[in-house]
């Protein structure tokens, strides 16, 4: 393997020269078996295989994470899922192995954000996980390994030019990494901390029960921040990550933003949205944008005006107000991890209304008794962890 790999151009086609490469005279850990990566593509896929790494330590089950502009649009672990999710995700005709099955819930916690996205996958690549990416719009993947009829199939993607890349999962890097920015270097030591169930011990609330499902959800939650663009807030449930909100400068808004994520993910399994009359040849990414604009049509008749023809055989009825609220409403059990501290407890009221019944955070806010005392509020279960996880 070679230490360096020239590419096109870097994040826009005007930044020329480009290449990725490594300092010392040690090889590149990564091999490109078909298409050609860009730079965005190689940033997006190492730090998704991170992702899935820890995932898999920390759960020990299969992981997988969709990625875009280097944050997840969602990460999972393989929790076989219900019929009601296999048909929002599309997979209700297939047969999913579990590293497929994991894939297939990172994908869907946000349908839209996954359109062109870069996978990650913490197993072999087999046939099963092959064909379901064959039917999705993605630039790319990265595995530990491939079956050969596994590649075979992703060869085929994309008129050939389908990015795959292996990945050594033995490299270890240097416990020191680099940044330039402006011509200026940064130092600093890998964040090599290990997000396991110690991490949820120090529990503040009022409520001190935490089920093991729970647990394993903000491990999910957590790891998935520590590889987000801060400000960062994840919620998450049944093994997968529900509703991801990055690069906020406000916490409240990536609250809101990640709750919002969340809702829509519930509201994809009300019986309304799972019978939408949809025509047989309409393609799943037009299906994904109808049924978002379905859920969020509040205040104007956004189907009007023969809109709906293009995408339904008969027009559908309202999805009111007040009957996506009653359906929230029943949602619970949800667990929720953000990347600092909590400054106020308006994100507890905001993930209070998404079903959230468990919270880990760092804790350490000046207004950390509001927090708690939010939390009681509603019978939350809290959790200081005591780590910040920022990523930029």
């Amino acid at each position: 393997m070679p230490n360096e790999l020239m590419l096109k151009y870097g994040c826009n086609p005007n930044q020329k020269p480009s290449r990725i490469f490594m300092k010392d005279d040690s090889h590149l850990p990564i091999t490109v078996l078909n298409g050609k990566p860009g730079y965005i593509n190689f940033m997006d896929a190492l730090n998704s295989w991170q992702l899935v790494k820890e995932l898999k330590e920390a759960t020990e089950l299969p992981a997988a994470a969709s990625f875009k502009h280097v944050s997840p649009a969602g990460a999972a672990v393989a929790v076989p899922m219900s019929d009601t999710l296999k048909k929002i995700y599309f997979v209700d005709d297939l047969q999913l192995s579990p590293i497929a099955t994991a894939y297939a819930r990172a994908r869907g916690a946000d349908r839209m954000s996954s359109y062109g996205d870069f996978v990650a996958l913490s197993d072999v690549c087999d046939v099963q996980t092959a064909t379901l990416l064959t039917r999705e719009v993605s630039d790319g993947v990265i595995a530990p390994g491939y079956t050969q009829a596994a590649l075979d199939i992703l060869k085929t993607k994309r008129k050939g030019s389908y990015n795959v890349l292996q990945i050594d999962e033995n490299y270890q890097p240097a416990v020191i990494e680099h940044k330039d920015i402006y011509g200026i270097t940064f130092e600093q030591g890998r964040n090599n901390i290990q997000i396991n169930d110690q991490m949820l011990q120090n529990i503040v609330s009022d409520n001190q029960t935490l089920p093991e499902e729970a647990k394993r959800d903000l491990l999910i939650a957590l790891i998935t921040l520590k590889y987000t663009q801060s400000n960062s807030v994840c919620y998450a449930k049944d093994g997968q990550a529900i509703g991801i909100g990055a690069g906020q400068q406000s916490r409240i808004h990536c609250t809101r933003l990640a709750g919002n994520k969340a809702d829509i993910w519930f509201l994809r399994q009300h019986p309304k949205v799972l019978n939408l009359p949809f025509k047989a040849d309409i393609r799943r990414p037009d299906r994904d944008n109808t049924i978002d604009v379905y859920i969020s049509d509040d205040d104007m008749d956004v189907l009007a005006d023969g809109i709906w023809e293009l995408f339904f055989t008969e027009k559908p009825e309202r999805f009111t107000r007040e009957e996506k609220r009653v359906w929230l409403d029943k949602q619970t059990g949800v667990s929720l991890g953000s990347d600092a501290f909590f400054p106020f407890g308006d994100n507890i009221e905001r993930a209070h209304r998404s079903g959230v019944s468990y919270i880990a955070e760092a804790g350490g806010s000046i207004r950390d008794d509001h927090v708690i005392d939010t939390c009681n509020k509603y019978q939350i279960c809290l959790v200081f962890t005591g780590v910040r996880l920022f990523h930029h």
